[in-house]
């Protein structure tokens, strides 16, 4: 046993004081955007002509434009409790049949597993050293069963209070906006802090808690341990392909259905109050791409950590029982957490926002200064919590690896992360002649926009395979599978700074939308758009940032699997391997497919309530009358709780029926295919999809001569554009993210359940 710098004490304390001081720098920025109250507040407007923060004046625009400031406050009120109702609402019915779910799944769980001994309480040869005597498998089966319980309450709860913070936030950041676009970024921004580091605080507190209960039960057997530690990343993942899909799935259909019905066939504008459908509209921005990737994104989290873990348990941090250096992967997300506290100052306090062209690379800036900086905590890290030289498992035999190879594999998905993120960023801004080249081609129509909007995305894929590829061939050359499973820790160990800049996109959105429909001035209007058009741009690279790491995350997974199940080698040309590569190549086109005709069936019903109620409401269009939020609402949730049954029960049954009726070669098989394919298929999806909407704000903003040339709105270009980003929404909101659910959850539901496949699977090869 090596000694390392840091004690085992010191790294009992690091963690959880980093944890609690996450979520103590997130309650703090809540308190701050808290002080912008939701009541008329005469004395707000007093300092007409003081320089305020981000160098524009405490004044109102409504002062200047002579409107009244008091009901424009009350009615961003009125709007902001509609959506936070709405959407609260939604979740809260979406937990109830998910909930169903967990506690049948989890069964499951304790069912197979505990079978594999045949529910034996006796001590069992160790899996990768049979001389030593290991808990029964029936004590997996508990624990594990009690960390899938663990990981999908930590998922859910991170999802809904990330709503609950956004919708909070939305109609302040409208307000903030009359002062200026400087304090409406900083409280849209702070809030999505809020969300970033109570979600990567909590998910390492609760892991790094369970792992010391499990351990009073445990005691030396950290092989058994950190194998039950797994369910954690399972119950994480579970609870995200409900949440991105069902949410994926309503607020699209909602979305679709206001835009082709309004902006196409009304002539009316986004988020106009008029439009039925705008209510669901803005709660889909919260349920879908604020809940929705906020469990995905901690799910990919929980299953890094785990896949390392179980890794590590069969190496020599797990043989010699080294406590600091086993816990390397969560000491490094301790430390990502401080970087990115760091990072966010530079948004909030540091520099100032004074113009709208400063916005996105504000945010560009919040990648890069957190990388840099993390990869100098990596560093650290690496030279403190880990010996100079030690064993890393790798398919039965053990690899020697040098404490600066494994800074190197964190280094090398750090990088590739923001690499990702920078392509994702140009494939996907309207700054750059992409998305400009796509907006050009609505001259000649929506048919040239869509081929236009296609062929960005296939070529926006190149690049990124290319990091994942060489991250992938650096990290296993030089720790193997330990390798790789921290490759991705390290692309995720900013998840807070990532989760920020994420889930500032759907609270400008919506800010936006609460201005339109309080009928606030144009130049208000104007600001959130440029908020807007920027967190569109930076909801892809969160999007980039998820899927990158979900390849990684997911090969991690797949090599524990095939160590777990003791299969030697995985071997393309043998038949059994070939039928899964094939099928699983397979089932991401047919999860997408089911996902999309989800938000079709949706649309459909969404366009013709909208439709009844402008052609039988009277005076709805002279806006008169008040159209029936409600009714869309409800059209919303129900097909979006009755459509993501199909596509989760798809991702969560081939793993289990494949194990048992084909066996682990077969499972490999598939999971290596809906990897390959999956990963290609989700980066495409996201970056068309962004690509086709910022297209159409490019044209609305008549920012250039060439935009102003396409436009302006309710042009002909302008409604080709309105098109294609129709047909891109459920491509960058529902299918594209959820697919790199697909690729994780299978892989670690495989994970799992593997001593019980290893045992008792391959049915029907037994048969024949």
């Amino acid at each position: 046993m090596v000694s390392v710098i840091l004690p085992d004490l010191g790294t009992e304390i690091l963690i959880p004081v980093c944890a609690i001081i996450g979520i103590g720098f997130s309650l703090l920025q809540w308190l701050l955007v808290s002080k912008v109250k939701l009541v008329p507040s005469p004395a707000a407007s007093n300092n007409s002509g003081a320089a305020g923060k981000n160098g524009y004046g405490d004044y109102l625009i409504e002062e200047e434009e002579g409107l009244n400031d008091h009901n424009v406050v009350l009615k961003c009120a009125e709007i902001q409790n509609a959506i936070s109702e709405g959407a609260t609402s939604f979740l809260f019915t979406e937990y109830q049949y998910v909930g169903i779910f967990m506690v049948a799944f989890a069964i499951l769980i304790f069912v197979f597993l505990g079978s594999v001994e045949g529910f034996s309480t006796k001590s069992q040869p160790c899996t990768y050293d049979p001389l030593k005597m290991c808990k029964p498998a029936l004590a997996t089966a508990g624990f594990s069963t009690v960390a899938f319980v663990l990981g999908a309450v930590t998922s859910v709860v991170s999802g809904f209070l990330g709503m609950k913070i956004a919708t909070y936030a939305n109609a302040r950041t409208t307000l903030e906006a009359r002062k200026g676009v400087g304090k409406a970024f900083i409280i849209a921004f702070r809030s999505g802090a809020v969300m970033g580091f109570l979600l990567a605080a909590n998910g390492l507190l609760v892991l790094y808690i369970t792992i010391n209960v499990f351990k009073l039960y445990y005691g030396d057997d950290w092989e058994g341990l950190f194998e039950s530690i797994t369910g954690y990343g399972l119950g994480g993942s579970s609870m995200a392909l409900f949440g991105r899909v069902g949410g994926g799935i309503y607020t699209k259909a909602a979305d679709v259905g206001a835009d082709l019905v309004g902006k196409v066939e009304r002539n009316i504008p986004e988020d106009d109050p008029r439009n039925p459908a705008v209510i669901a509209d803005n709660v889909g921005d919260n349920v879908g791409d604020i809940a929705g990737m906020g469990s995905d994104l901690f799910g990919s989290y929980a299953e890094s950590s785990c896949a390392a873990l179980v890794v590590a348990s069969i190496s020599s941090f797990g043989i010699n029982h080294e406590f600091t250096p086993m816990l390397y992967p969560l000491i490094v997300s301790s430390v990502g957490i401080i970087i990115c506290l760091i990072t966010t100052l530079f948004a909030t306090d540091f520099f100032e926002i004074k113009a709208v062209k400063e916005i996105e690379p504000a945010l560009k800036n919040q990648l890069i200064i957190s990388t840099i900086l993390m990869t100098v905590g990596v560093a650290i890290v690496s030279w403190v919590a880990l010996p100079s030289s030690f064993t890393i498992f790798n398919f039965g035999t053990q690899k020697v690896v040098k404490n600066w190879q494994l800074f190197l594999c964190v280094a090398v998905g750090l990088w590739a992360g923001l690499i990702i993120g920078f392509v994702t960023e140009y494939y996907t801004s309207n700054a750059y002649s992409p998305v400009q080249d796509v907006a050009d081609s609505c001259r000649t129509g929506a048919a040239t926009n869509v081929i236009f909007g296609l062929a960005l995305g296939y070529k926006s894929v190149i690049i990124p395979i290319f990091a994942i590829a060489a991250s992938i061939f650096v990290s296993f050359s030089f720790a193997a599978m330990y390798g790789i499973a921290v490759a991705a820790l390290g692309m995720l160990s900013t998840i807070a700074t990532g989760l920020a800049i994420d889930a500032y996109g759907p609270i400008s959105d919506n800010a936006g939308g609460i201005a339109e429909m309080a009928g606030m001035s144009h130049r208000i209007r104007e600001r959130t758009d440029a908020l807007d058009a920027a967190g569109n741009t930076t909801a892809a690279i969160g999007k980039g940032f998820a899927i990158g790491s979900a390849a990684l995350v997911s090969l991690a997974l797949f090599g524990a699997f095939v160590s777990r199940a003791s299969i030697s080698t995985v071997d393309v040309l043998t038949p059994k391997v070939f039928i899964g590569l094939i099928v699983g190549a397979m089932l991401p086109y047919w999860f997408s497919a089911m996902t999309m005709k989800s938000v079709g069936s949706a649309a459909l019903k969404m366009v013709e309530e909208v439709r009844r109620q402008f052609n039988t409401i009277p005076g709805l269009m002279e806006g008169t009358a008040k159209p029936d939020y409600a009714t869309c609402v409800k059209i919303s949730t129900d097909a979006s709780i009755k459509e993501m049954i199909p596509p989760g029960a798809l991702v969560m049954l081939t793993p289990l029926i494949v194990g048992i009726f084909f066996g682990v070669e077969t499972l490999s098989g598939v999971l290596a295919g809906s990897l390959v394919s999956g990963v290609q298929i989700a980066i495409s999806a996201s970056n068309t999809g962004g690509a086709w909407d910022n297209a159409k704000k490019y044209i609305e903003a008549g920012a250039s001569e060439h935009a102003r040339s396409l436009g302006p709105k309710g042009s002909d270009p302008h409604k080709a554009a309105v098109i294609g980003d129709t047909i891109g929404d459920p491509l960058k909101d529902t299918s594209g993210p959820s697919l790199n659910i697909l690729i994780k959850l299978m892989a670690v539901e495989s994970l799992v359940f593997a001593p019980f496949f290893a045992t008792h699977g391959g049915l029907l090869f037994k048969i024949f």
